[in-house]
């Protein structure tokens, strides 16, 4: 009996330092998500997010327009787009930011599109190729601020001069979205932390 207690309270235990763990990382990606980066970059490199036929999700949408007015404001001179497309036959991602930015008066020779990721990791990899012939050499990373401290560390992983550039608005906006999102992306940092140190 003695020894099932003692089980029991080292199994709680085990829990307790688990979950302070993932609070601990929770709050440092929340913390992060509000630093965003004030210097200038060669490029905004806009991480995908879903599209809706021809039209950007809203999620797509605000980091298109987040882009967007840095390249204004002068702070980037290019915008490279990113994401594929989950159904053959329809618009990819990248396509369709860089048409919402061309309405909104970006010029197409200061846009590129990459056509073929599905995730983050595949996003900043094949932009970064995509990138290197024209002089690109700095990126600002678009998109939601939870998003961010994962999204820069893949970055930094594979070589590049990243720094964050979070959208200023998200449809992540009431109080359970933004706790969903943030469980989420905790547990793929934390996944991704253990997976890089395992590889």
């Amino acid at each position: 009996m003695l020894y099932l207690r003692l089980m029991l309270k080292g199994f709680l235990l085990a829990v307790l330092l688990v979950l302070l763990g993932f609070g601990y990382m929770a709050w440092g990606i929340a913390r992060y998500a509000a630093e965003p980066a004030t210097q200038p970059a060669d490029a905004a490199l806009v991480l995908g997010a879903a599209a809706w036929g021809s039209k950007p999700s809203p999620v797509l949408r605000e980091r298109i327009n987040h882009a967007v007015t840095l390249y204004k404001q002068g702070r980037v001179r290019w915008i490279v787009f990113t994401g594929g497309t989950p159904e053959p036959g329809y618009p990819t991602e990248a396509d369709v930011g860089r048409e919402f930015a061309l309405r909104q008066g970006v010029p197409m020779t200061a846009m590129l599109a990459e056509n073929e990721s599905r995730t983050t990791w595949q996003n900043l990899e094949n932009a970064h190729k995509l990138a290197a012939p024209f002089g690109i050499r700095s990126f600002l990373l678009v998109s939601d601020p939870l998003h961010m401290r994962r999204a820069v560390l893949m970055a930094h992983d594979l070589d590049m001069v990243a720094a964050p550039a979070p959208t200023e608005s998200s449809r992540y906006v009431s109080w359970s979205n933004k706790v969903k999102f943030l469980v989420r992306e905790t547990w793929l940092y934390v996944g991704y932390r253990v997976f890089r140190k395992l590889s």
